[in-house]
Formats: C-alpha cells, structure tokens, sequence
C-alpha cells in the first residue's frame, strides 16, 4: 500500500522521464502518507485513445465520481 496505476494515452516517454515521473510520483505520495517507499507500487498503463472512454473515461471517471478528486474538462 498504496498503489498507482497512470492510465495516459500512449506516449513517447523516454526511460529517464519514466523515472522523474516515478520518483516524482513517490516522493508525493511518501509525503502525503508517510509511509517508505518501499511500499509504494506504481504502474504506467497506456491506452489507445480509441479505447480511452470505453476503458478509463466511462468506468472509472464517470462510474466512480465519488472517489474523484479532481475532474477532466472533456
């Protein structure tokens, strides 16, 4: 605990923006839990954009507005 998995449109990212963003990601949430890293998972999952409301938008952003903290504009 805890676990994060980035769901984001495929992107050219290259392995030394995949670690900034990783460790960025870690530092936030070491901050926000106080917890080790050592126990913090952290998934990069790209989805097609032609899949992105079937698979991230209508489950998870409108089915789940409960758990949102911040909401797209789209």
């Amino acid at each position: 605990m805890p676990h994060i998995n980035l769901k984001h449109f495929p992107a050219p990212l290259t392995e030394e923006q995949r670690r900034e963003l990783v460790a960025d990601l870690t530092a936030a949430v070491r901050k926000a839990f106080g917890c080790d890293e050592g126990v913090i998972s952290i998934a990069l999952e790209p989805v097609a954009e032609a899949d992105w409301d079937e698979r991230v938008y209508a489950p998870e952003i409108v089915g789940r507005k409960d758990l949102l903290h911040k909401t797209p504009n789209y």
